[in-house]
């Protein structure tokens, strides 16, 4: 059974700088200056695309002293990536239907 792409996540996902602080939080987890210096944003931008991806469900924050580290929840991707595996499947079967015209 296919289960809904969740669109919070695609939309969040959609924006060319959402998607590069996904891809460096892949890789390490990072406070808020550090992903100013890696995507030259300014900090007032980046926290507004923070919050997209914290209320998307796909990061997790965590206070450190004047600072917060961003980490990224993997569950969610890995969810998401399940769902496109189902949407693919079943666009291999799909293939094959044609419903008549009227």
């Amino acid at each position: 059974m296919l289960t809904s792409v969740d669109p919070d996540v695609i939309r969040a996902l959609g924006d060319p700088l959402r998607l590069r602080i996904v891809t460096l939080l892949a890789r390490e987890t990072l406070c808020t200056t550090h992903l100013v210096e890696e995507t030259g944003a300014r900090q007032t931008n980046l926290s507004n695309h923070m919050r997209v991806l914290r209320e998307a469900g796909l990061v997790e924050t965590e206070p450190c002293g004047r600072y917060t580290y961003y980490r990224l929840k993997p569950e969610v991707l890995a969810g998401l990536s399940g769902q496109f595996a189902g949407l693919a499947a079943a666009a291999r079967t799909a293939a094959g239907n044609k419903r008549a015209c009227p």
